[in-house]
């Protein structure tokens, strides 16, 4: 064991030695891993594989790093609680680059998570080029994001919100009455603004384009909020009395619908009246006029920040040597931006913000971010940073992970795609399957001696050859005009989609993929009904899951206020919910679990002391359904409520949609905070496979098979293709090149990303597309094609 004095002990040991690995579905897991290696992590989605890698490896390296820090720190360990682990022995410090799920938000930039903008300001505050007698700016003052370097106007958010005539009063034609204000409320509200209107003395029944126009300028734009009594016109078998009544213009509403509502169906609403312009005072630039007045290479600091990073990079090569200090300035700058470009992100400019970036993006700014720290000795966990990735972008992906390596570090990759699997140094395969059928290590070693396993689930992909029949694709049913499309990079682009088919749309990263799905929406002549499958959480909190996102469990909890002891203690389905007071336990609130607020980590959950996780208080767990207390219930996975369910139709076919898409191992009540994008998607579109409804609806998913092994995709892809016959559309924005071969049609974006991308390169059958000229996507899709043709 480890002394305390000796956090890093057995540093010398060639190999990291599980023992006794028993967090979530582990079954006592033993394994050695070598250091100094790029170890992958495979095996079915929910087999244990990230249990083994982030919730064991990197969580006992954290925790030692902790018990290294402070006396204070180790308090929280005990909270937070120690990884279900016998010892890890060979252990150096981790680093963990996971893709992080939560939203990053609108100031968040390409310059914040990568550092380059600490770079970027220091060099104007130190170097920079100042209007005579200007006195020297702190870094902060170039920064929009303090209070000494956002504009004042705009806050430092670079745009604001306005509206205007046209867009409030879309038709002027109609009157007050008819509804001319486009913009204001329906029912009541809309009715009590005309009525307030009528009272004050102003025309609501002349065409709204007869009106004076210090009028209509008071109607729609004045701050104003009179109060007058309204006599409301009396409505047959309807006593109304008079009510006092308050004006509010129409863009007072909408500018305030927006900042403040809560629904978000409103604030769209109110969205489309509102135009954002650039910022007049800034520009759009987000700062100071005094940090604009500083220049280096004749350029303000939001210039560069606009600059793709490699055309940036090739402005800080031509500034010449300049003095000392602009000189070490300049080559830290280059030298960070090196890695962002290699890893196929020299299309992205600092200034862009997180929130547009993918998540496969976001992970590799970070790791561009690690390449340039120089640490050595350490071992880097990475999740599936392949995600979102073209098979071209991959192959540099192996590069810098080799480079990792090289500079004497350790790489464990929680990984799907054959090509790092095969580049692999030792493979760790955990299965055989998910959840209570997997949890153990079936195979550590060379990735060619997993040729021998036979349960594994990963060797058939891994080595399998065998020709797989061709496909004839699908005759379309119509077709869907989409276009002229404007944004990001893509200028006025149109093209046809097919209808009835399954259709993949391809192309590099950045070459416009998911922006011109994104405008896919349910209003274009042909669509019917539209359903976006995407990756993001189906909660935030523990609160939500899997159970009360389908709706099973309202299923459920009037199941158990029908049971015989509910009903002699007077308990409704009410009673049965852990969101609402009654039933739930008041320590926790329902959520099983209370939060602990670290200092200086993401706060992290830790299981309620009263009802150690249960969620209900003990009287409502003395009622049981078929001898299970709802607690049982929500512990049951998938697969064996579908037994304990099966003579209740409306649960059976929820049950049964989340069996057809591979979850039958997640368990009914397990948070949302625990699921992985793929599995978030997949019970989206489990809970629109179970409301099938007639009528034709087009399906569109990004990357649906991120986070998913070879053989999940077999099970989604067959879910895919059913929907397909029975009528419907599919569009997949996809990477995965078997995906695409089993497509009916293929848009292919490109040839590059960014300015250098946004234009349709290839369109038609896998096949057709296969033989494009000038095609990134092409070889790639030709091989794919040779391995299903035999």
């Amino acid at each position: 064991m480890h002394g305390p004095d000796d956090p890093w002990h057995g540093a010398h040991d060639p190999f990291v030695r599980v023992r006794g690995a028993r967090e979530h579905n582990l079954k006592g897991v033993d394994v050695d891993i070598p250091r100094d290696t790029l170890t992958v992590f495979t095996g079915v989605s929910g087999s244990g594989k990230s249990s083994l890698a982030f919730g064991t490896i990197y969580a006992e390296a954290q925790r030692r790093y902790f018990e290294s820090v402070a006396p204070y720190a180790r308090r929280l360990i005990h909270q937070v609680g120690a990884p279900k682990v016998g010892e890890i022995d060979g252990l150096p410090p981790a680093v963990s680059l996971e893709q992080r799920r939560s939203s990053p938000t609108s100031r968040s930039s390409v310059g914040t998570v990568t550092t380059l903008s600490n770079s970027l300001r220091m060099l104007f505050s130190r170097a920079g080029t100042y209007p005579p007698g200007a006195s020297r700016l702190d870094s902060d003052a170039f920064s929009p994001n303090t209070a000494a370097g956002a504009c004042p106007e705009c806050h430092g958010l670079g745009r604001i919100h306005r509206t205007g005539e046209d867009l409030l009063v879309p038709d002027p034609s109609l009157s007050v009455r008819e509804g001319a204000i486009a913009a204001w409320p329906g029912a009541w509200q809309g009715k009590n603004l005309r009525d307030v209107l009528d009272a004050l003395g102003y025309d609501v029944d002349r065409p709204w384009r007869e009106l004076s126009r210090e009028d209509r300028d008071w109607i729609l734009f004045t701050d104003e909020q009179p109060v007058v009594t309204v006599h409301p016109v009396r409505e047959a078998g309807r006593i109304q009395r008079p009510y006092q009544g308050t004006y509010t213009s129409a863009r007072r509403y909408v500018m305030r619908t927006f900042a403040e509502s809560k629904s978000p169906a409103l604030r769209a609403k109110a969205e489309r009246f509102l135009t954002s312009v650039p910022c007049p005072v800034c520009g759009g630039s987000r700062l100071r006029p005094e940090a604009l007045a500083v220049t280096f290479a004749d350029r303000t600091i939001a210039e560069l920040a606009a600059l793709p990073l490699t055309e940036l990079a090739q402005v800080l090569r031509r500034t010449g040597p300049g003095d000392g200090t602009a000189r070490t300035l300049t080559a830290d700058l280059l030298a960070r931006i090196g890695p962002v470009t290699e890893l196929g992100l020299g299309y992205l400019s600092l200034d862009r913000t997180a929130p547009t970036l993918s998540a496969g993006e976001l992970q590799r700014l970070r790791l561009a971010t690690q390449l340039r720290s120089g640490l050595f000795g350490v071992v880097y966990v990475l999740d599936e940073p392949s995600a979102g990735l073209h098979p071209a972008d991959t192959e540099a992906l192996l590069v810098v992970l080799n480079r990792l390596k090289a500079a004497g570090n350790t790489v464990f990759v929680v990984e799907h795609h054959l090509e790092v699997v095969r580049n692999a140094d030792w493979l760790v395969d955990v299965g055989p399957r998910a959840g209570e059928h997997g949890g153990r290590v079936l195979h550590s070693g060379p990735p060619e001696r997993l040729a021998e396993v036979a349960e594994s689930a990963t060797r058939r992909f891994l080595f399998d050859r065998t020709p797989v029949p061709e496909r004839v694709p699908r005759e379309p049913s119509g077709e869907l005009g989409l276009g002229p499309v404007t944004r990001h990079n893509l200028r006025g682009l149109t093209t046809r989609l097919p209808l009835g088919v399954l259709t993949a749309v391809t192309g590099v990263s950045g070459s416009g993929k998911s922006t011109l799905v994104g405008s896919l929406t349910g209003e274009l002549p042909g669509v019917g009904r539209m359903v976006t499958v995407d990756q993001k959480p189906i909660g935030r909190t523990p609160r939500s899951n899997l159970a009360t996102y389908t709706g099973l469990f309202d299923v459920v909890r009037k199941l158990f206020a029908a049971t015989g002891g509910a009903r002699e203690r007077g308990y409704g389905a009410g009673r049965f919910s852990f969101n609402v007071a009654g039933g739930r336990c008041e320590t926790c609130q329902g959520e099983g679990f209370v939060s602990v607020e670290l200092l200086f980590l993401p706060s992290t959950y830790t299981p309620c002391p009263d009802c150690r996780g249960a969620r209900y208080n003990p009287e409502t767990l003395e009622v049981g359904y078929e001898g299970r207390s709802i607690a049982e219930v929500l512990d049951l996975t998938v697969e064996q409520a579908a037994e304990v369910f099966a003579d209740t139709p409306a649960a059976v076919r929820s049950l049964r949609a989340l069996l057809d898409v591979g979850l039958g191992y997640l368990r009914l009540g397990q948070p949302a905070t625990e699921l992985s994008g793929g599995e978030a998607q997949r019970i989206k579109l489990a809970t629109e496979l179970q409301r099938l409804r007639r009528g034709h609806t087009l399906y569109v998913l990004d990357e649906p098979t991120t986070g998913l092994h070879p053989a999940d995709v077999e099970v989604l892809m067959r879910q895919l293709h059913g929907l397909v016959d029975a009528g419907h559309s599919v569009v997949v924005v996809e990477h995965d090149m078997d995906v695409v071969a089993e497509a009916d049609w293929v848009v292919d974006l490109g040839p590059g990303g960014g300015d250098e991308g946004g234009r349709i390169v290839a369109e038609g059958t896998p096949a057709e597309v296969a033989r494009a000229a000038g095609s990134r996507t092409a070889p790639y899709l030709a091989r794919a094609l040779g391995r299903s043709a035999g």
